[in-house]
């Protein structure tokens, strides 16, 4: 009887691993170019929330929260920070936020410009998504091995794996947030002489910028996890502190830590949440001004020059 077993098996971990072998060691020099500048960035951070002192932190924590959120959200952040505090990982929690938010700007930098060429090209979208759906798909411990290999250990490659797995979310919400703008406004952008770029910045990004934001939750949730993940590869925060009680099989110590990931999550969740919910009239938040003003600085206008519309396009914008 012909069994599975009598199948001919092709060797694809051997091929996996010359490949990565190869890569790197003849691509070197490309990935120690791509780990300056996250290096660069992740030390500054780092040195900033550590500089400064705890009642400041947490005074300017909850101005910002209160700034970007709620009057609710901002106490209840305030609240965390101090229960952090107390339950005496507050230096790792620094190095996690400092983690975190490395990799919000990474994911930005990287996720949205691409979710725009996504949405902009149907060819584009058609690669982009297969990789999209094997990165999100693909279990978060397999990262950590191409990342060593490539990278070495320490928080710096566990910042390229987190950066690698948050990634996606903002680029899929990227794309599908301008796609969801409504045609009929689109159209009545050209109508009134908007070119590419004023119908980018003007219209479709300010339209889009919730459904954005709401991926941004996900990058950032997404982050917290694999912030946990990495400490296994060297990197330091509250994930070294969960790690470092499970090898020791102290509970209390894996459960501190936990604790504190948990309530830095809910104040990040919160937070991005509430950024990307809009106004009761149904339109987004009057954050969108910053889209609107990077657009025409672009373009080479003054910041408070309006593109020339009638009231027919105003009302259909």
């Amino acid at each position: 009887m012909f069994k599975a077993d009598d199948l001919a098996v092709f060797p694809i971990d051997l091929w996996i691993q010359q490949g990565v072998s190869w890569v790197a060691l003849n691509l070197r020099p490309i990935f120690l170019a791509i780990k300056w500048p996250v290096e660069s960035l992740l030390g500054l951070n780092d040195w900033l929330f550590h500089a400064v002192h705890f009642p400041i932190f947490v005074v300017g924590f909850f101005l910002l929260a209160w700034r970007l959120s709620t009057l609710g959200i901002a106490a209840f952040s305030a609240v965390s920070l101090i229960v952090i505090a107390m339950l005496g990982v507050w230096n790792e929690a620094m190095t996690t936020l400092s983690l975190i938010s490395t990799a919000i700007v990474f994911c930005a930098v990287v996720g949205i410009p691409i979710g725009i060429w996504c949405a902009r090209s149907d060819r584009v979208w058609n690669v982009v998504r297969p990789i999209l759906d094997i990165m999100q798909t693909t279990p978060s411990f397999v990262y950590l091995v191409p990342v060593v290999m490539l990278f070495g250990v320490g928080t710096v490659p566990g910042e390229v794996a987190v950066v690698t797995a948050a990634a996606p979310p903002l680029i899929r919400f990227t794309n599908l947030g301008i796609r969801m703008v409504e045609r009929e406004i689109v159209e009545a952008g050209l109508a009134f002489g908007a070119d590419r770029r004023q119908l980018l910045f003007e219209i479709q990004l300010p339209l889009a910028i919730p459904t954005i934001l709401g991926g941004l939750n996900q990058t950032v949730l997404t982050a917290m996890v694999l912030s946990v993940v990495v400490a296994m590869i060297g990197a330091e925060g509250l994930g070294l502190v969960v790690l470092q009680g499970l090898g020791r099989l102290d509970v209390g110590r894996a459960a501190v830590g936990g604790i504190a990931i948990v309530l830095l999550a809910m104040m990040l969740d919160r937070i991005t949440q509430q950024l990307a919910t809009p106004t009761k009239s149904g339109r987004p938040t009057e954050r969108v001004s910053l889209f609107r003003t990077v657009g025409r600085v672009f373009r080479g206008e003054r910041p408070d020059e309006t593109v020339a519309v009638g009231p027919q396009a105003k009302e259909a914008l």
